[in-house]
């Protein structure tokens, strides 16, 4: 038989039904809100992070894992932790495996690796420059000798020697100050002194085509470390003579300029040289694709001109002039 129902137990029936609807909406709407969290976290992340079906079809991915699904293919999700290397790019992949699902995030160790890479380079080449220093000083000391006992017409053979040790010992003090780290001596300085350093540096200097050489001539103070301002203008100096020679051109010009305000000495340093392949890493160590040098050159002179409250960089115009700003006092 059955039993009639009652309105007071139809309103009951209703209302659970209504409550039992709006619980599973709440519950939606809580999934939903905290899907949509885990989503703005993934995508806060730094990193590339994909979450990855076990076939690799992708579950969820952020922005950075968008820009780099190229690397999709080559993922290995049986290993926890290791680094990948794609074309010119070096990556930090950290996989892990959960409810048939694979976490993977990516990172971009690029810059780190380059820091670590240079770091070495700089040890090594540190070491090489101890190593040679002592045999260079010894030769040295042998061609001063043979200078004055040498017969008139090996003078010039000599002199050669002479110039090929100087720049040997310019590039063992460069790389040495590398290695160690700008540490300037602040004096008042003279203009004229520094320049004619700079014209000691063009005379023992060995090239080939006619430079005329136009170097600012007023003197005035700077306050700095005389040592440091040498190897930075004669680095110019050099940097500029080379890629004259490098040019099809059998002259050519290097010019200094000088302009000051209350605050900082200016110089432009101008040549007609071949132009920069790539500025981008025109002031990065090593990276130099001339046959003569170091690739430290421009480091170090940016570097002591940082040192002594200033900077030095390329302009953008239309000729190659290079802009260095020294404090006429500390701040």
């Amino acid at each position: 038989m059955n039993k009639e129902v009652t309105p007071q137990e139809l309103e009951l029936l209703i209302n659970q039904t209504y409550k039992v609807e709006n619980d599973f909406k709440e519950l939606r709407d809580s999934y939903a809100s905290l899907q949509r969290t885990i989503e703005e976290v993934v995508e806060f992340l730094p990193n590339a992070i994909w979450i990855l079906e076990d076939d690799k079809t992708i579950f969820l991915q952020n922005s950075q894992a968008k820009e780099l699904e190229k690397l999709l293919p080559i993922l290995k999700l049986d290993q926890n932790d290791y680094e990948l290397m794609f074309g010119e790019y070096a990556y930090l992949v950290k996989t892990t495996h959960h409810q048939n699902r694979y976490l993977v995030s990516v990172t971009d160790i690029t810059e780190q690796k380059r820091k670590e890479n240079l770091a070495t380079m700089g040890q090594m080449a540190a070491h090489l420059s101890h190593e040679i220093r002592n045999p260079i000083g010894s030769i040295s000391l042998l061609t001063s000798i043979l200078k004055k006992r040498v017969v008139k017409e090996n003078e010039q053979i000599v002199q050669e020697i002479e110039k090929s040790i100087y720049r040997i010992e310019g590039i063992i003090k460069s790389t040495l100050m590398f290695s160690k780290g700008i540490q300037a001596d602040f004096k008042i300085l003279h203009w004229r002194d520094i320049r004619q350093e700079i014209e000691t540096t063009i005379e023992y200097y060995s090239f080939d085509k006619d430079i005329d050489f136009y170097i600012a001539e007023d003197d005035f103070e700077l306050y700095g470390d005389m040592e440091l301002l040498i190897m930075m203008f004669s680095n110019f100096i050099v940097n500029a003579i080379d890629a004259i020679e490098l040019g099809d051109d059998e002259v050519g010009v290097v010019e200094i300029e000088y302009k000051n305000n209350d605050k900082f000495h200016y110089f432009y340093i101008y040549d007609s040289g071949v132009e920069i392949e790539d500025d981008n890493k025109l002031f990065e160590a090593f990276s130099s694709t001339k046959v003569k040098g170091n690739g430290l050159g421009l480091v170090l002179s940016k570097q002591i001109a940082n040192a002594h409250q200033g900077d030095a960089r390329l302009l953008k115009t239309d000729k190659k002039i290079f802009e260095v700003t020294l404090a006429k006092r500390p701040f």
